[in-house]
């Protein structure tokens, strides 16, 4: 699925690999997809459970 309208980003920190996923802040959510794979699957979260998300990201909850 491709959104054209949507504006997807990418972290500046992504390198030139090419493995990392982009992000689009449609309202009120965030969806997610792989940039290699524009047209496949995407995930979509709340702007709630996003938050939640980069907050233990930030605060080290996923760390191993």
């Amino acid at each position: 699925m491709d959104l054209p309208r949507e504006t997807w980003r990418k972290s500046t920190r992504s390198g030139s690999s090419g493995n990392c996923v982009e992000v689009a802040t449609p309202s009120p959510g965030v969806m997610v997809r792989d940039s290699k794979d524009r047209h496949g699957p995407l995930l979509s979260f709340t702007a709630g459970q996003w938050a939640g998300f980069v907050k233990g990201v930030k605060d080290g909850s996923f760390d191993a």
